[in-house]
């Protein structure tokens, strides 16, 4: 059976389009991020993901079951091991990734350009930019509410050491306005 056509105006419309220029990257979209080896920024684009950052608004919220973001990072950097209750894909738009898995991240694939890995339900993961300049990486998140990361215990440690935690929302706190000038 065809479904049926739906009209849609240019004002709905337009409330479903991103230009990346105008996007507004979160530096520390993740608590990870205080830690230097997994500085990145990550452009919210269709929904909000797994964000910890309260300050994320993305230009597209209308979330039909998935997130959709770009991260950007440099050489080398890239998350800490990680898990959330939903299934993750990884699409490499420059350069070249490690996408690691299981409980201490002894899985590896490395992609390139247009590859894919599709990391399911409830494992353990993580990336990083294995080349020579920056990179991006795009990421699917499935599902309308995909919840909050669970981090790794040495994770946790780390940036608790930094000064750094969550709110009873699951947001980062106590950033500091200075964070990434003197590091």
């Amino acid at each position: 059976m065809a479904l049926p056509i739906r009209e849609v105006t240019k004002e709905e419309m337009l409330k479903r389009v991103a230009i990346f220029k105008d996007l507004v990257p979160s530096k520390i979209p993740l608590i990870d991020a205080v830690l230097p080896e997994f500085q990145r920024e990550i452009f919210s684009i269709i929904g909000g993901g797994v964000m910890e950052d309260a300050q994320v608004v993305p230009p597209i919220t209308a979330v039909e079951g998935f997130h959709l973001s770009i991260v950007k990072c440099g050489a080398g950097k890239g998350t800490g091991l990680h898990n959330h209750r939903t299934v993750e894909v990884f699409i490499p738009l420059t350069g070249r990734w490690s996408i690691h898995w299981g409980s201490n991240a002894e899985n590896e694939v490395i992609l390139g350009p247009y590859d894919v890995a599709s990391v399911p339900i409830s494992v353990m993961r993580g990336f990083r930019n294995i080349s020579d300049e920056e990179g991006l990486l795009l990421v699917v998140v499935g599902g309308t509410d995909p919840g909050q990361v669970e981090w790794t215990g040495d994770v946790l440690s780390a940036v608790q050491k930094k000064g750094f935690g969550f709110n009873e929302d699951g947001k980062i706190t106590n950033l500091r306005p200075t964070l990434h000038d003197n590091q």
